[in-house]
């Protein structure tokens, strides 16, 4: 993560910061998604049925697209120097664009949308993020996560 002076977070806001690694959605991470959430729907974990779908194959949850959020744009977002923690305070709105087919290839692009202090010692970074899936005009979301930063 880029750790910026706090007094030039400002000057981060409505700029792109850039794509993350691209990372393969297998049937494997899928899975183990649905164990976690107990969320075992055949089109998630099913592939012979799954492939009798207008989708062709079994498709990544789309609350596992999106937890996957933190993760990739952890190398992207802008912090203020000094931070003691940063919290995962929500989402502003979050639209499944197109799902994921297992074994596809994604990658986020963020870019920094707000920047707001809060209090003293505590500044807001609003993003919007969007997950690419490689080879595919359409997003599989786009979002606008909410990072609490603590200085």
């Amino acid at each position: 993560m880029p750790y910026v002076p706090v007094a030039a977070l400002k000057s981060y806001e409505g700029k792109e910061l850039g794509y993350s690694e691209w990372l393969t959605i297998d049937q494997a991470r899928i899975n183990l998604f649905a164990e976690a959430t107990g969320d075992y729907q055949f089109i998630h974990v099913d592939p012979v049925q799954a492939a009798q779908t207008p989708f062709g194959s079994t498709i990544a949850h789309g609350f596992l697209s999106l937890s996957l959020m933190p993760k990739l744009m952890e190398s992207l977002l802008v912090l203020p120097e000094g931070l003691k923690m940063v919290l995962n305070y929500g989402l502003d709105s979050v639209r499944f664009i197109q799902p994921v087919k297992v074994d596809s290839r994604v990658r986020l692009k963020v870019a920094l949308t707000q920047v707001i202090e809060k209090k003293p010692g505590q500044w807001l970074l609003k993003a919007t993020a969007t997950l690419e899936i490689e080879g595919q005009e359409k997003p599989a979301f786009i979002a606008e996560p909410l990072s609490l930063c603590f200085v």
